[in-house]
């Protein structure tokens, strides 16, 4: 139960997201063209000045998107589109192997349980070799050291819990990082902007033109946008990841652990103590009696 709710959390995180976006967006279409439609009948005092002022607001009015895109120009736009093509390629990568049936497979564990059971411990190894799992590889670890006792098998088991966990962290920390780059570069971006639109302040002998002071300074914050944008979701897929790899590596030490003691009993049992001998010996006491 705690597995299907963990596979649904993710596709419903993901469609409330998209709906609080598309909501947001369609928000902003809406906005630009009342607000300046309000604007310019405020301005006009009779009906045929507004009439004449419609169109020119209108046209004047760019565009959300393409504003987005002009205002992200060849360099940052660039940037910002490889940043966002690798988080996205990360985030498919974790969810495909960062998933439990994957770590350790039901299947698996119930072929290796029943191979063990009836004593056939080098098909046992040679199957946990082949199974390229989380689990998988830390059992062909702590097999390898059965021979020299229990607990030695243990620690070479959790070794390799950590060997994995700290190879899959590495792609996980790459999420934080791209949450903590995405600001930085929207800021540079932001001052960058800044300082051109200063610069038009500047010019001496030469009025600034408002308009062209407040499209540059939109322009900056529009990286700033873009960056914010990158980390959000960058920050949130990290926390999510790293708690599922903290829970995933628990699991299967556990699960580890119960199979690598379950082949230690079983190969230290002798063959004749199987059941059906064990039923055979007692038969054989009173016929000798």
């Amino acid at each position: 139960m705690e597995l299907s709710a963990g596979r649904r959390t993710m596709p419903r995180l993901a469609h409330v997201a998209l709906c609080l976006s598309l909501a947001f967006a369609l928000g902003l279409l809406l906005d630009h063209p009342q607000s300046a439609y309000g604007q310019d009948e405020g301005a006009q005092g009779g009906a045929e000045q507004t009439e004449n002022a419609r169109p020119e607001a209108s046209a004047a009015q760019p565009s959300l998107f393409k504003h987005i895109v002009r205002s992200a120009g060849p360099f940052f736009g660039l940037v910002l589109g490889l940043i966002s093509v690798s988080l996205v390629a990360l985030i498919v990568l974790l969810s495909i192997d960062l998933r439990m049936p994957m770590a350790i497979p039901p299947a698996f564990v119930e072929e290796f349980t029943d191979t063990v059971n009836k004593r056939r411990f080098r098909e046992a190894f040679d199957l946990a070799r082949a199974d390229n799992s989380y689990l998988g590889r830390v059992l062909t670890a702590g097999m390898g050291r059965l021979q020299y006792g229990i607990e030695d098998a243990r620690e070479t088991a959790y070794h390799m819990v950590d060997s994995i966990k700290a190879g899959k962290e590495q792609l996980i920390t790459y999420l934080a990082t791209i949450g903590s780059l995405g600001p930085m570069l929207g800021l540079v971006g932001t001052v960058y902007g800044m300082i051109l639109s200063f610069m038009e302040l500047s010019q001496p002998g030469k009025t600034p033109n408002p308009q062209k002071l407040a499209d540059g300074i939109s322009h900056a914050l529009v990286i700033t946008l873009l960056g914010i944008a990158l980390a959000v979701p960058a920050i949130f897929c990290h926390a999510f990841f790293r708690n599922r790899l903290i829970r995933i590596s628990m699991d299967t030490a556990n699960v580890a652990d119960d199979l690598l003691t379950q082949m230690y009993h079983n190969s230290k049992r002798p063959a004749s103590a199987t059941p059906d001998a064990r039923a055979a010996t007692a038969s054989a006491k009173p016929a000798e009696a």
